[in-house]
């Protein structure tokens, strides 16, 4: 017999997500005077408060929520995140206020490669309580998926164990965690970048898939870290040991790292900044996503990206934290609230980049269907979706980016039981 695990009745709004087409650019479906019904871990009904609640009482519900004045929407996914590291990097963010760039600071021997030398000094234990500790902030923030990369090791023992530790975290938390194996993420000191690429294809790849976490391959295309061919050799070893590949592409520099995505059929591009119009239409020919991180210019202080060159061209956009030593917020509203107020984008839109589309960007309802890909209906509301929903303390979903710097969330429901309230 199904168990009726959740009922969220008399809602003022149940925003379901993107309309059928899943056209980020247009309205949400939604309902007013609404209700929700999960069954067995996953969304059963949604519509009138009214028809649903006849079908599925609140008093036969394990769970009964009164959302009465109250918006209901999907839970945030956030797809693209450095969530695992170890050390402080706040002296950093002094030091950027003071005039120092990101480059002189990695120059220095600060940045990424600070974190790896204490990342390589953590034990295991420790890196999986930090871990625990940033996917409990996330899920207040109501992140019910998050993305986390490895990258902090730049040796095959350190990123297998980062990439355990991102499993081990995940086994027992409310947040479901999709592993990235990002071994590309810098170049280590003392070797140059040919030859750690080849090691990260001979060496850590094979042992990577052998292990068998990792979902995804990711890596750093940008002037002074990996050149587009060394980029474009690196994803196509992953995809060869079975991890679907993404990039980190146009962040500082135009290098041609959108276009190296798409020739290898990435499932994301992410940073974008210096995207141009035919970056954009090769992405969007390819069904790669565009993965935007406002938060991360927020942090840099720099330009953002512009969501209308991908929207223009047809291509889903999907936002995301970049949550990480030098990024260190773990909001997805803030997120939103950024790229509505500094990329132009619609509340409607950007929650959607925020939820479907990062599902999108995580490989849910993409084919071929991908190993530990999501479920199809991830980040919506629609009938079979993950029971993953947030009760907000507002009435509208534009309250996450109106009520700038304030948490919304009141309820998280994560498979329709209670993760935090």
């Amino acid at each position: 017999m199904s168990d009726l695990d959740a009922v969220v009745h008399d809602a003022a709004e149940v925003v379901v997500g993107p309309t059928e087409d899943e056209n980020v650019a247009v309205s949400l479906e939604r309902h007013e005077d609404a209700a929700v019904a999960v069954v067995d871990g996953s969304v059963a009904a949604v519509g009138s408060s009214d028809e649903v609640t006849r079908e599925y009482p609140p008093e036969n519900a394990a769970t009964a929520i009164d959302g009465g004045g109250r918006s209901v929407i999907p839970g945030f996914v956030d797809s693209h995140t450095h969530a695992l590291f170890a050390g402080d990097r706040s002296d950093e963010f002094a030091a950027r206020l003071r005039g120092a760039d990101y480059q002189e600071i990695l120059a220095e021997g600060g940045g990424i490669l600070r974190t790896v030398r204490a990342v390589r000094e953590a034990s295991d234990d420790q890196l999986v309580a930090n871990l625990t500790a940033q996917l409990d902030r996330a899920l207040e923030h109501g992140s019910t998926t998050v993305e986390v990369k490895s990258g902090y090791g730049l040796d095959r023992e350190t990123e297998l164990r980062m990439l355990s530790a991102v499993e081990r975290a995940g086994r027992d938390h409310p947040v479901d965690v999709v592993p990235t194996f990002m071994g590309a993420h810098a170049v280590p000191e003392g070797v140059d970048a040919e030859a750690y690429a080849q090691r990260v294809i001979d060496e850590q790849l094979p042992a990577v898939a052998e292990q068998g976490i990792a979902t995804f391959c990711d890596v750093f295309c940008e002037e002074d870290v990996f050149t587009p061919e060394q980029s474009r050799r690196i994803l196509e070893a992953g995809r060869d040991h079975g991890l679907a590949p993404k990039i980190h592409a146009e962040e500082f520099a135009r290098t041609g790292g959108a276009q190296v995505g798409a020739d290898a059929g990435a499932v994301s591009a992410d940073h974008l900044l210096q995207a141009s119009e035919a970056d954009a239409e090769a992405l969007a020919d390819a069904d790669v996503v565009a993965t935007l991180l406002p938060a991360a210019a927020f942090s840099l202080d720099t330009d953002y990206a512009d969501p209308g060159l991908f929207r223009e061209a047809g291509a889903t956009i999907a936002l995301a934290s970049d949550f990480n030593p030098n990024c260190h917020g773990q909001s997805m509203g803030f997120t939103v609230a950024l790229a509505c107020a500094k990329m132009k984008m619609t509340p409607e839109s950007a929650l959607v980049a925020a939820t479907r589309g990062g599902a999108r960007a995580l490989g849910a309802g993409r084919e071929p269907v991908q190993t530990g890909a999501l479920p199809a209906e991830t980040g919506t509301l629609r009938k079979g979706a993950p029971g993953d929903l947030l009760v907000l303390d507002a009435s509208s979903h534009v309250h996450v980016p109106y009520s700038f710097g304030v948490n919304r969330v009141e309820t998280v429901l994560k498979g329709g039981e209670r993760a935090r309230e």
